[in-house]
């Protein structure tokens, strides 16, 4: 069963319980998100199985929660693999995604798929113009005809380079709200094969990060 990245809100690896940190644990209500791309890819009995499995993870009273207890059972606990642990239920979300998958699994196909929705993403193809680097998503490899963007936690000068640092340009970030800081490299017009290599420079403490980052640029 599939859980959230970096997810803390779950109990210690002994059981004792959340104390503003933790192991986060599995999540039912992604079952029934996996279920529906199995519905999708028409794989309708794997997408049945996995119903079942999600119901099998409710309490006895039929109440969903949030997480369940993924490793050996701790019965001193109350904690059993498989089934609820002390995160929130009902976890309405979890509830919501059960109702919907029994809604796709009657009508044989994806229920919850807006028309404009559908439109955009599958008939129009619609695509974003910008490849995203960040610290926790450092890509290595972007599109041709990308609007590299940058995007870090604090004001900063991107120093980059597209031939080896024959040349080099550099682009200071904007705030983008949330404490979130961009900057818009101009490498739409580079072409596949070239290697984009950045640093960067942090104002507010006068450093540089000491770190070369490259991206290959892919037809």
């Amino acid at each position: 069963m599939p859980c959230y990245n970096d997810d803390g809100y779950g109990e210690h690896e002994d059981g004792s319980p959340f104390d503003g940190t933790g192991i986060g644990r599995a999540w039912p209500l992604l079952t029934g998100e996996r279920a529906h791309y199995e519905l999708a890819a028409g794989r309708r009995a794997e997408a049945v199985r996995l119903l079942h499995a999600l119901e099998s993870f409710a309490s006895n009273g039929g109440l969903l929660p949030e997480q369940v207890w993924d490793a050996e059972d701790i019965p001193d606990k109350e904690l059993y693999c498989g089934r609820p642990s002390g995160s929130a239920m009902p976890l309405v979300w979890a509830h919501a995604e059960y109702v919907k998958l029994r809604r796709s699994l009657h009508d044989g196909a994806v229920f919850d798929m807006p028309a404009q929705t559908v439109q955009r993403y599958l008939a129009q193809q619609t695509g974003s113009k910008l490849a995203i680097w960040r610290f926790n998503q450092k890509c290595q490899t972007m599109p041709a005809g990308k609007v590299l963007r940058v995007e870090v936690l604090a004001a900063a000068v991107v120093h980059w380079t597209s031939d080896h640092w024959q040349t080099s340009h550099d682009t200071r970030t904007r705030e983008m709200g949330l404490g979130m800081n961009a900057a818009d490299l101009p490498t739409d017009d580079l072409a596949a094969g070239t290697t984009l290599v950045f640093t960067l420079y942090w104002p507010a403490e006068d450093r540089w990060e000491g770190t070369d980052f490259e991206i290959q640029i892919e037809s």
